[in-house]
Protein backbone atom coordinates (compact mmCIF):
# COMPACT_ATOMS: atom_id res chain seq x y z
CA UNK A 1 0.00 0.00 0.00
CA UNK A 2 2.90 2.14 0.92
CA UNK A 3 4.51 1.54 -2.58
CA UNK A 4 1.05 2.36 -4.28
CA UNK A 5 0.72 5.67 -2.78
CA UNK A 6 4.95 6.51 -3.51
CA UNK A 7 4.48 5.54 -6.93
CA UNK A 8 1.70 7.84 -7.60
CA UNK A 9 3.34 10.28 -5.62
CA UNK A 10 6.27 9.93 -8.30
CA UNK A 11 4.11 10.05 -11.05
CA UNK A 12 2.39 13.01 -10.03
CA UNK A 13 5.48 14.66 -9.64
CA UNK A 14 6.98 13.73 -13.00
CA UNK A 15 3.94 14.25 -14.96
CA UNK A 16 4.06 18.11 -13.44
CA UNK A 17 7.94 18.41 -14.64
CA UNK A 18 6.71 17.67 -18.33
CA UNK A 19 5.31 20.89 -19.46
CA UNK A 20 5.07 22.07 -22.89
CA UNK A 21 7.71 24.08 -23.84
CA UNK A 22 6.74 27.15 -26.13
CA UNK A 23 9.43 28.24 -29.38
CA UNK A 24 8.74 31.70 -28.22
CA UNK A 25 11.25 32.47 -25.70
CA UNK A 26 9.85 35.98 -24.09
CA UNK A 27 12.39 38.77 -23.42
CA UNK A 28 12.35 40.94 -20.67
CA UNK A 29 9.79 43.43 -22.73
CA UNK A 30 7.17 40.77 -23.64
CA UNK A 31 4.75 39.70 -21.09
CA UNK A 32 5.12 35.82 -19.65
CA UNK A 33 6.50 33.43 -17.59
CA UNK A 34 10.11 33.40 -16.73
CA UNK A 35 9.47 29.59 -15.47
CA UNK A 36 7.63 27.81 -18.21
CA UNK A 37 8.62 30.00 -21.23
CA UNK A 38 5.43 30.91 -22.44
CA UNK A 39 4.82 34.48 -23.90
CA UNK A 40 1.05 34.13 -23.60
CA UNK A 41 -0.29 36.34 -20.72
CA UNK A 42 0.80 38.31 -17.68
CA UNK A 43 2.82 41.12 -16.84
CA UNK A 44 6.25 42.37 -18.47
CA UNK A 45 8.97 42.35 -15.92
CA UNK A 46 9.46 46.14 -17.46
CA UNK A 47 5.92 46.88 -16.82
CA UNK A 48 5.87 45.75 -13.29
CA UNK A 49 8.78 47.40 -12.41
CA UNK A 50 8.15 50.74 -14.24
CA UNK A 51 6.56 53.51 -12.64
CA UNK A 52 4.54 55.39 -15.55
CA UNK A 53 2.25 52.47 -14.41
CA UNK A 54 -1.22 53.61 -13.56
CA UNK A 55 -1.82 51.18 -10.59
CA UNK A 56 1.98 52.90 -9.46
CA UNK A 57 1.34 54.54 -5.65
CA UNK A 58 -1.65 55.64 -3.76
CA UNK A 59 -4.48 55.59 -5.73
CA UNK A 60 -5.99 59.24 -4.28
CA UNK A 61 -4.55 62.80 -4.35
CA UNK A 62 -1.27 63.24 -2.41
CA UNK A 63 -1.80 67.01 -1.96
CA UNK A 64 -5.80 66.06 -1.21
CA UNK A 65 -4.93 63.28 0.84
CA UNK A 66 -2.32 65.55 2.85
CA UNK A 67 -4.65 69.10 3.14
CA UNK A 68 -7.63 66.45 4.27
CA UNK A 69 -5.16 65.74 7.17
CA UNK A 70 -4.62 68.74 8.08
CA UNK A 71 -7.74 70.22 8.37
CA UNK A 72 -9.60 67.10 9.98
CA UNK A 73 -6.05 66.91 12.45
CA UNK A 74 -7.75 68.78 15.28
CA UNK A 75 -10.46 66.79 15.91
CA UNK A 76 -10.33 62.86 17.12
CA UNK A 77 -9.82 60.55 14.50
CA UNK A 78 -11.53 57.25 14.23
CA UNK A 79 -10.54 55.39 11.16
CA UNK A 80 -7.88 56.80 8.76
CA UNK A 81 -7.28 54.72 5.82
CA UNK A 82 -4.74 56.18 3.24
CA UNK A 83 -5.23 53.29 0.11
CA UNK A 84 -8.78 53.89 0.25
CA UNK A 85 -8.55 57.99 0.82
CA UNK A 86 -10.78 57.82 3.44
CA UNK A 87 -10.67 60.04 6.87
CA UNK A 88 -13.69 59.39 9.41
CA UNK A 89 -13.23 61.42 12.70
CA UNK A 90 -15.24 60.27 16.18
CA UNK A 91 -18.20 62.27 17.56
CA UNK A 92 -17.02 65.96 18.44
CA UNK A 93 -19.10 68.95 19.94
CA UNK A 94 -18.72 71.98 18.95
CA UNK A 95 -18.83 73.41 22.31
CA UNK A 96 -18.71 72.36 25.76
CA UNK A 97 -22.19 73.32 26.15
CA UNK A 98 -23.76 72.37 22.96
CA UNK A 99 -26.37 69.54 22.97
CA UNK A 100 -25.08 69.34 19.20
CA UNK A 101 -22.55 66.98 17.76
CA UNK A 102 -20.85 66.31 14.76
CA UNK A 103 -18.74 63.61 12.70
CA UNK A 104 -16.90 64.09 9.43
CA UNK A 105 -16.02 61.75 6.80
CA UNK A 106 -13.76 62.81 4.14
CA UNK A 107 -13.40 60.87 1.09
CA UNK A 108 -10.44 61.50 -1.74
CA UNK A 109 -11.93 60.24 -4.84
CA UNK A 110 -8.94 60.65 -6.98
CA UNK A 111 -5.82 61.03 -8.42
CA UNK A 112 -6.39 64.06 -9.70
CA UNK A 113 -6.42 67.54 -7.76
CA UNK A 114 -9.85 68.54 -8.96
CA UNK A 115 -13.15 69.83 -6.95
CA UNK A 116 -15.10 66.54 -7.89
CA UNK A 117 -12.08 64.77 -6.45
CA UNK A 118 -12.72 65.48 -2.55
CA UNK A 119 -16.00 64.55 -0.90
CA UNK A 120 -17.23 65.31 2.67
CA UNK A 121 -20.21 64.39 4.83
CA UNK A 122 -20.76 66.13 7.90
CA UNK A 123 -23.18 64.04 10.14
CA UNK A 124 -25.51 65.83 12.97
CA UNK A 125 -26.63 64.31 15.91
CA UNK A 126 -28.83 66.00 18.15
CA UNK A 127 -28.91 65.62 22.54
CA UNK A 128 -32.19 64.70 23.86
CA UNK A 129 -31.94 64.23 27.74
CA UNK A 130 -29.31 61.54 27.54
CA UNK A 131 -29.81 60.07 24.32
CA UNK A 132 -28.52 61.13 21.13
CA UNK A 133 -30.50 61.16 17.89
CA UNK A 134 -29.37 61.84 13.96
CA UNK A 135 -30.15 64.52 12.48
CA UNK A 136 -29.10 63.93 9.01
CA UNK A 137 -26.06 66.11 7.46
CA UNK A 138 -25.35 69.20 6.96
CA UNK A 139 -24.29 70.26 3.47
CA UNK A 140 -23.45 74.10 4.21
CA UNK A 141 -20.34 72.86 6.57
CA UNK A 142 -19.92 69.47 3.82
CA UNK A 143 -18.99 72.42 1.33
CA UNK A 144 -17.19 74.71 3.14
CA UNK A 145 -14.78 72.03 4.84
CA UNK A 146 -14.49 70.41 0.74
CA UNK A 147 -13.73 74.43 -0.41
CA UNK A 148 -11.66 74.54 2.75
CA UNK A 149 -9.64 71.50 1.85
CA UNK A 150 -8.99 71.98 -1.84
CA UNK A 151 -7.57 75.59 -0.89
CA UNK A 152 -5.12 74.21 1.63
CA UNK A 153 -4.02 71.53 -1.13
CA UNK A 154 -3.35 74.61 -3.93
CA UNK A 155 -1.47 76.24 -1.06
CA UNK A 156 0.20 72.91 -0.77
CA UNK A 157 0.95 72.79 -4.57
CA UNK A 158 2.14 76.35 -4.89
CA UNK A 159 4.74 75.99 -1.69
CA UNK A 160 6.46 72.99 -3.52
CA UNK A 161 6.42 74.58 -7.08
CA UNK A 162 8.57 77.47 -4.93
CA UNK A 163 10.74 74.96 -3.27
CA UNK A 164 11.39 73.30 -6.83
CA UNK A 165 12.75 76.74 -9.02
Amino acid sequence: MKFTYFTFFIFALMAGCSLPQSSKKPTIDSPGSIITGSAEQGLSLRGAMSKKQSGAGLPINALLWRSSIDIASSLPMEDVDAISGTIITDWYKLNENSDERIKIAIFVLDRELRSDGIRVVVYVQKRDGSEWSDEGTDSEMSSRLEELILTRAREIRAETVRETN
